[in-house]
């Protein structure tokens, strides 16, 4: 049986948010974040290596769950899902990005920042959504308000998360996990300091379930 959306969301409980620029970096830096725990990756196509990362770390890091963010159009919707990508990921919605991402049966996270767009998504079945961005939006109040008349939507708040608050995101109800990328900056990518993502992975489950 194939993973749903909600079933990747129970692997880990932080997801972190890649941006990597360079194709050789892909595998050495989804090594470090699993073997620090965090198994569920997001890679954004925010540069051109993107999808070959995609690709590259679908193929030799087995025991990743590899998807892909910032999707926010039919173009990048079906690039992403060419390469291999396991679940996508949006930092909004609109009606043609959301009927077509349907279509594909892919796992999907669609982007909300309000109640609003929480229940027009509600209304096509989708329960499942990333907060986003989590802290400009109104962050952990926001995220109780929308859980009391909406209990039944589970969230991933991404967007200003950090070590600092990582923990009062993560132990609300409505919460499944958290999207992040302070474990995998880009200075610690570009040094290759594979050690310390590990170090930093591992940190981030103890900070969210302490």
């Amino acid at each position: 049986m194939s993973r749903t959306i909600h079933d990747i969301m129970k692997v880990s409980p932080i997801v972190p948010v890649m941006v990597i620029n360079d194709v050789k970096h892909a595998v050495p830096l989804a090594k470090a974040l699993v073997k620090g725990g965090l198994k569920v990756l997001e890679i954004t196509l925010r540069t051109d290596a993107a999808l070959e990362s995609i690709r590259q770390i679908k193929a030799e890091v087995p025991d990743a769950i590899v998807g892909a963010g910032t999707i926010i159009n039919i173009e990048t919707l079906n690039a992403a899902i060419d390469a291999g990508a396991e679940f996508i990921v949006s930092p909004g919605t609109t009606e043609t990005l959301i009927d077509a991402a349907l279509k594909t049966g892919v796992p999907l996270l669609p982007g909300v920042a309000n109640p609003s767009e929480a229940m027009r998504l509600l209304e096509k079945g989708i329960t499942a959504m990333k907060f986003f961005p989590a802290e400009a939006a109104g962050g952990v109040p926001m995220l109780k308000s929308i859980g009391a008349p909406i209990p039944q939507i589970t969230f991933c708040p991404t967007g200003g998360v950090s070590q600092k608050n990582v923990k009062d995101y993560y132990r609300l109800k409505n919460v499944a996990c958290v999207g992040g990328s302070w474990m995998c900056t880009a200075s610690l990518v570009d040094a290759e300091n594979w050690e310390e993502i590990t170090r930093l992975a591992s940190e981030a489950i103890e900070l969210a379930t302490a």
